[in-house]
């Protein structure tokens, strides 16, 4: 027997749809970035004082979610320790700015590849795209980049395959819906389809996930389980400090904190003997 959290509560669920409820966090994320993307393209621009208040108003929700996750864990040690180690990690390798760099680089090169197009149609006597389709050209990757790039959907792809729980890709497909709708409104009908990379990004993260998870001893992955989800909601609350613009917080530099609780996770439970 297989116990799912959905929206309805936890379900049982037979073997062979395991692979389409493990991703149903990720479907809800695309999903609901077409619907914002439609009713973008339909509204038009939507002012920067209600952008801001419905950021702010699931910045709130955000610390609330990242708290009860924050105090799943006793082991409070365990979890300065992931911290700790894994932000001198980030810090170290300047992740969070590698991250945007990355971004930027992805970008420079749609920009390069328009260009190119518009080049090469101009010379065979064609118009070639003008600004405004090289801007939307750009928005297709520059929304998949804000999607994509970021704590929530590494934490929540990682909890759907762990432990099925949808939460905080429900919680990020809000988010990147109500952004669908200024993005498109602004880059047009190019947005609608930035769907498509979250589903093989964050799907890929999940079942993957699940795959490991299905390898390892029940007790070690109910134990990781429970650390990681501790981390997590810290890196959470992070993240909602900064849509509430509190202060910018490196989240991202955070990010090595998981895989360094796994690894003392481990170390703790064959070598401690201290967590349940």
């Amino acid at each position: 027997m297989i116990m799912i959290l959905m929206p309805g509560g936890w379900v049982e669920i037979r073997e062979g749809m395991c692979g389409i409820v493990i991703l149903w966090g990720t479907i809800v994320n695309a999903a609901a970035i077409i619907a914002g993307s439609l009713i973008g393209l339909l509204i038009g621009r939507i002012s920067e004082s209600m952008k801001q208040t419905l950021m702010h108003g699931i910045g709130l929700a955000l610390i609330v979610l990242g708290i009860s996750m924050a105090l799943k864990s006793e082991q409070f040690l365990l979890l300065v320790l992931s911290l700790a180690i894994g932000g001198l990690i980030g810090e170290a390798v300047r992740l969070e700015r590698r991250l945007e760099q990355l971004g930027q680089g992805l970008e420079r090169l749609v920009y390069a590849a328009v260009s190119r197009f518009t080049v090469r149609v101009k010379s065979s006597g064609g118009e070639g795209p003008g600004p405004v389709q090289g801007r939307l050209a750009a928005g297709f990757v520059n929304a998949t980049l804000v999607y994509c790039i970021g704590a929530m959907a590494i934490l929540g792809s990682l909890d759907s395959g762990l432990r099925g729980d949808h939460v905080i890709l429900y919680t990020k497909g809000l988010m990147d819906g109500l952004l669908s709708v200024v993005f498109a409104s602004t880059m047009g009908v190019r947005v609608l389809f930035s769907s498509l990379p979250i589903l093989l990004y964050q799907g890929g993260i999940a079942l993957g996930a699940s795959w490991i998870a299905s390898a390892m001893d029940q007790t070690l992955l109910d134990a990781m389980i429970v650390q990681l989800t501790a981390v997590g909601g810290i890196l959470i609350i992070g993240v909602g400090i900064n849509l509430l613009e509190l202060r910018r917080l490196q989240v991202a530099n955070l990010l090595p904190s998981l895989a360094v609780a796994a690894g003392l996770t481990v170390l703790w439970t064959e070598f401690g003997g201290l967590l349940p």
